[in-house]
């Protein structure tokens, strides 16, 4: 019996939870599969299923083989892709979880310019602002703001995640009391909701003097969607506390107006970075180190790094 294809169907059985569940998605035959879990039982001399009738559950030992066998079966794919890399050049598919707002900001013309460069790579990307398990998920690549100390998890910096207070010119001519630390409570604001985000206050600093300033206690517009706030600031709604990443173009066009600028202000609970994270069992394959850095150059350029 093979033993990688022993392996390829004992993972599949433990995800299906069936053996003919799993033959129908290997292309394969119940029995078949059987066969291969028995000979792996057999060699380890311990039982992986608790089979009846019903249903077929994972033994303590299946559970503790499957992880090794998933690794296994992953690493080796990684070695075939870079096989063929060093032989034929980058390919493959990469699949990316990444922040909505990353998408309109710039992962959109990054991900077009990347594959322009790249013609043999094909890209998966999920914008979700939830988080998401690396190690569970099947993702490569994770674009995150902030800091990543999970264990089990390779981060590398890619960018910056500094935050400006704007504007539209529209609201500003429509309030025009300037926008200072004493006069925040004359003006609308836009506040983007998180669960990790403080709701009291934010830090700002100016000639290494720090003020602590009260977050606006009732928003003119508040939402959990980023997207939806910014294009309430460039119709004139409000300020905004944005990321320089999102806001570069349009206080590059005129349609915000950075505020308050001779203030620092300190990063949020997402931290100072834009990063780059990948699970640490699987080496960085030479199309995720591409795309790693292909992506730190492009927010460099912009200046954003």
């Amino acid at each position: 019996m093979d033993k990688l294809s022993a392996l390829k169907m004992f993972v599949a059985t433990a995800e299906h939870g069936s053996f003919s569940r799993a033959a129908q998605q290997l292309g394969k035959t119940p029995s078949a599969l059987t066969k291969a879990v028995s000979h792996l039982e057999a060699e380890l001399g311990a039982r992986l299923f608790e089979r009846s009738t019903r249903r077929t559950l994972l033994t303590e030992v299946g559970r503790l083989y499957l992880e090794t066998a998933r690794q296994v079966l992953q690493r080796l794919q990684e070695v075939n892709e870079e096989i063929l890399q060093l032989q034929h050049g980058l390919q493959g598919s990469l699949k990316i979880t990444a922040p909505l707002a990353f998408g309109r900001a710039f992962l959109d013309e990054a991900c077009a310019s990347f594959l322009d460069e790249y013609p043999q790579i094909s890209l998966h990307i999920d914008l979700c602002d939830e988080f998401v398990d690396l190690l569970e998920s099947g993702y490569d690549l994770a674009l995150r703001e902030g800091h990543d100390d999970l264990p089990g998890q390779i981060a590398r910096v890619v960018g910056n995640n500094r935050l400006a207070l704007c504007a539209s010119p529209d609201y500003l001519a429509r309030n025009p009391a300037p926008v200072t630390p004493q006069t925040l409570d004359q003006h609308h604001w836009l506040l983007y909701h998180h669960a990790d985000l403080s709701r009291e206050f934010w830090w700002v600093e100016r000639d290494g003097q720090r003020l602590s300033l009260p977050q606006p206690s009732r928003p003119r517009l508040k939402s959990d969607n980023y997207d939806l706030l910014l294009a309430g600031a460039l119709a004139g709604c409000g300020l905004l506390h944005t990321p320089l990443w999102s806001a570069a173009p349009y206080l590059a066009d005129g349609r915000l107006v950075r505020l308050m600028a001779d203030y620092e202000i300190d990063p949020d609970a997402f931290g100072s970075h834009i990063l780059a994270v990948y699970p640490s069992h699987r080496r960085a394959t030479a199309k995720v180190a591409a795309f790693i850095d292909f992506i730190s150059a492009f927010l460099r350029q912009r200046g954003l790094s």
